[in-house]
């Protein structure tokens, strides 16, 4: 085991800047809209917050595609607010992460701009281009290859058009990203999130995209040029790692990431990997990714842990229930999630059961992947319900209505109009209520973060699965010299029984957290209510 990082008892909260406070009224969040925020973040414990891109873009993709990495897009503030939010979420001991995409830029960067004057431009060779091309599919749809007609070549993206992928065959892009990371490591941030970093070892001859042959060079190369001279803390977006591969990023011995985001767990609701074609939780499954995860990283590397984020639904809508028991399955999860070892990240409006949002109508979305693949798949054969279902169980757009703060009109997220829809049960799902209530899910997210900082148990303990064969129950112990705490879970809306091991039986516990009255005593055969969750310390 490497030695204690800050971060390794560290809980993320992710902000997505354009849905979280709107200050001015134009309907989209902004940097001092977030700054009004910092003590209700305080409030509920967190000591970092990952800041989806606030770059200048112009917001093909909502930020993902960066104009200019060292500028504010005007929607979101300006340069001044964003070092007044470093220093005051510095001023709460809450550190800053910035959301980096260094895959590709916008086609409005200047470096594209340039690249696109002639072949022999000096920016040509920032980007991949090609005369002949592969049959290379983008991830948002279609080819990924552009034809551009001024100079006559095709020029690769593995995303939209207009997100032109960097060629990180060329030295020069390296120095222009590492020299732009320690720009903002100097103005004081506390990290990064790398946006699909697995794609930057790409060879796009060959069709290899994720976990191309020079990847781990590069991010050791990286690593050594910015943030490895620091106590930053790193983590790659790679949709492509297994535990082996993550020990490759998150060994520290390798000098390359902090950790990474893996999606295993998230892929098991997609039916042969297609996120439009959702299936039904199988809990084995999900326990199998989840176990093999905390077994395989326990001495080597580093877990993150998370349910959800800015391109997936809420967690309580994919993993819970989030109608009859939408609380009691928020905390579940949540209480799953946080007894785990790793660092544990907390997506904006998770902490107050916030849920997936069912719009009527395809016009009332605005996310790219989404409007691409509706186009793609109705004109493949798929009706416009299945696919209409499809994105209300799996699109972006989800985790992209604004976060609700009051039951006032567009829940207090602005006075002006949203720049898209909100989720209509704001009035009863708001933090305003939540903060109110001694048994709301914040409260109860309130508590874990804070065990995270005061048991060791969780940062440093053994894991030990327990009834790994049962269809609905995860259960497991988490050890170290002075603490055993056990964590059990019913993921059903069923009541169910799980026999305990006879070691288990006779032990006193103390009650750390449930969402039902107290356990007090372990029996052999243990009945759960719906959705029941709770964590006991065993004396």
């Amino acid at each position: 085991m490497e030695l204690k990082q800050w971060w390794h008892d560290a809980v993320v909260y992710q902000i997505y800047p354009r849905s979280f406070c709107d200050s001015n009224g134009d309907g989209i969040g902004d940097i001092p809209g977030i700054i009004t925020k910092l003590d209700y973040l305080t409030e509920l414990g967190v000591n970092v917050i990952w800041l989806s891109p606030v770059y200048q873009s112009p917001m093909d993709d909502n930020g993902y595609d960066i104009s200019n990495y060292q500028a504010i897009a005007p929607e979101f503030g300006t340069m001044d607010d964003m070092d007044t939010l470093i220093a005051e979420a510095k001023r709460r001991d809450i550190r800053i992460v910035m959301d980096l995409v260094v895959n590709h830029t916008s086609d409005e960067h200047q470096w594209f701009i340039e690249a696109c004057k002639s072949k022999d431009n000096p920016y040509r060779d920032y980007y991949i281009w090609r005369d002949e091309i592969t049959d290379h599919q983008s991830t948002f749809g279609g080819s990924a290859w552009e034809f551009h007609e001024p100079t006559n070549q095709f020029y690769f993206h593995e995303f939209a058009k207009k997100q032109p992928d960097l060629n990180w065959d060329n030295p020069k892009v390296h120095e222009e990203v590492f020299d732009m990371m320690n720009w903002w490591i100097e103005k004081g941030i506390g990290g990064f999130r790398l946006d699909v970093i697995d794609l930057i070892g790409k060879d796009v001859d060959r069709k290899i995209s994720v976990n191309g042959p020079t990847l781990h060079e590069r991010l050791h190369k990286m690593n050594k040029a910015t943030f490895g001279k620091t106590d930053l803390v790193t983590v790659g977006e790679t949709w492509g790692a297994t535990p082996e591969l993550a020990k490759f990023y998150s060994n520290p011995n390798r000098e390359e990431l902090s950790m990474v985001f893996q999606f295993e767990h998230i892929t098991q609701t997609w039916q042969d990997g297609d996120k439009w074609v959702p299936c039904a939780l199988d809990l084995k499954g999900l326990k199998e990714v989840l176990i093999k995860w905390q077994t395989e990283l326990a001495r080597e590397g580093w877990n993150s842990l998370f349910w959800n984020n800015h391109d997936l639904p809420r967690a309580v809508s994919k993993f819970g229930n989030d109608k009859e028991y939408r609380v009691e399955s928020a905390k579940m999860l949540a209480t799953t999630l946080h007894f785990l070892k790793g660092t544990p990240y907390i997506y904006q409006g998770e902490e107050i059961g916030m849920t997936n949002v069912r719009f009527d109508n395809i016009d009332q979305y605005k996310d790219i992947e989404t409007l691409n693949f509706y186009k793609e798949k109705i004109a493949s054969g798929m009706s416009h319900d299945e696919m209409m279902l499809a994105i209300y169980e799996n699109g972006r757009d989800n985790a992209r209505t604004p976060m609700h703060w009051s039951d006032l009109e567009n829940a207090g997220f602005t006075a002006g109009k949203p720049w898209i829809e909100l989720n209509s049960n704001y009035p009863t799902i708001n933090v305003e209520k939540a903060l109110e209530d001694d048994n709301s899910v914040f409260h109860h997210y309130k508590k874990l973060v804070k065990f995270r900082k005061t048991l060791p148990v969780i940062t440093d303990g053994s894991f030990k699965p327990l009834a790994a064969e049962h269809e609905h129950v995860f259960a497991y112990i988490r050890e170290n010299a002075q603490d055993q705490v056990l964590v059990v879970s019913n993921f059903s809306d069923q009541p169910q029984s799980i026999e305990l091991s006879s070691d288990l039986i006779g032990k006193h516990v103390e009650s750390l957290i449930s969402n039902y009255p107290k356990v007090m005593k372990l029996e052999n055969i243990l009945t759960l209510k719906p959705y029941e969750s709770f964590a006991v310390r065993l004396i």
